[in-house]
């Protein structure tokens, strides 16, 4: 049954998908920064980003805002009990952006070199943050009744949650390195295929052994599947979609190997989506009682109304921009004097 905390549920899903798919070729660019050392390749990155990096990060708002708005309660323990990494995975954010945007205003080696670390480290930084929040919402946190965070700061990193923090660095940098297989040519072109099959094995490894250890260390995430069987399609389907990614490399079809690895990463999330539902903060303390759900936790059902209407305007002009900024943007990227 479709309930307004359902719809709203999903809406903040989908944003963070986009959030994901979107800002993830981004960070996966940032990572792989470093790898050439060649002045002009490391420019040719950063302007294959450069009109749309910004607009990207645009549905991480979109998501926390939703989420306050939509489900207090839970909004309220996440900021809480993930204060820290919230902040760092912030700061990361600010560093990012001021990095692409200092660069180039010198002609310094030094001043560029500089700014090339700290581009990639703060991509890094947010990657493995992203992988560490959504590692402890599968394994659940000490919360108690009231929504109460009981652990300290170093709890949050656990052997399961530091393997989802690296795989999380390892798709963002397979996925950055496909697009950037879409928006270059020539020999620099040749390069960023090979960096991308070597980021897809790591991606297989890392996900792989996130897989084995979820089935046997989490068998909550599969409650919901073990009831309804047919949803480990989706599963198939996400692994379809990645092996379908070095055979469009191998014909040349950087677009449709792009698309594939979106793809892949839509059906990863429904499996994440799918594995937590209906919590959205798991307690190690009691999961009977202590868990905060989408039902528990949401605003009262006039407020869902209400900014389900604004959802219903706003996000859709989000995407309309977003099409339009990456229609005018499309095709491979050419440097000028007024490139990064």
């Amino acid at each position: 049954m479709f309930t307004l905390e359902l719809i709203w549920y999903s809406v903040i899903c989908l944003s963070v998908v986009a959030y994901v798919i979107l800002d993830g070729f981004d960070l996966g660019v940032g990572m792989v920064h470093l790898f050439t050392s060649k002045d002009e390749e490391r420019r040719i990155m950063l302007n294959a980003i450069g009109p749309v990096w910004d607009g990207n990060e645009v549905w991480i708002i979109i998501v926390s805002g939703g989420l306050l708005a939509g489900f207090p309660g839970a909004y309220a323990t996440i900021c809480s009990a993930f204060y820290v990494p919230i902040m760092i995975f912030l700061a990361g954010i600010i560093f990012r952006a001021v990095s692409i945007e200092f660069r180039s205003k010198l002609e310094s080696v030094r001043w560029r070199h500089f700014w090339d670390a700290m581009f990639s480290i703060s991509s890094y930084v947010i990657s493995f943050i992203l992988g560490i929040l959504l590692g402890n919402l599968v394994m659940g946190i000490p919360i108690d009744v009231n929504g109460v965070f009981h652990g300290t700061f170093w709890s949050f990193f656990t052997p399961y949650t530091i393997l989802m923090g690296i795989t999380g660095i390892a798709l963002f940098m397979m996925h950055g390195c496909i697009y950037l297989v879409m928006k270059t040519e020539g020999e620099f072109h040749d390069k960023v295929s090979v960096w991308s099959i070597s980021a897809m094995v790591f991606f297989i490894i890392t996900y792989v052994t996130l897989t084995l250890g979820t089935l046997t260390f989490m068998p909550h995430m599969q409650d919901l599947m073990r009831e309804m069987p047919y949803l480990y399609v989706i599963g198939l389907v996400a692994m379809l979609l990645i092996a379908n990614i070095p055979r469009c490399l191998r014909k040349k079809k950087g677009g449709w190997a792009f698309v594939s690895s979106a793809g892949a990463i839509f059906f990863l999330l429904v499996l994440f989506g799918l594995g937590v539902f209906p919590n959205i903060v798991r307690s190690t303390i009691d999961p009977v009682m202590n868990n905060i759900t989408l039902y528990n936790s949401a605003s009262s059902k006039y407020t869902l109304r209400i900014i389900l209407i604004v959802a219903a305007i706003g996000v859709p002009l989000v995407f309309a921009y977003g099409w339009w900024i990456y229609r005018i943007f499309r095709g491979k990227v050419k440097l000028d004097k007024w490139s990064y």
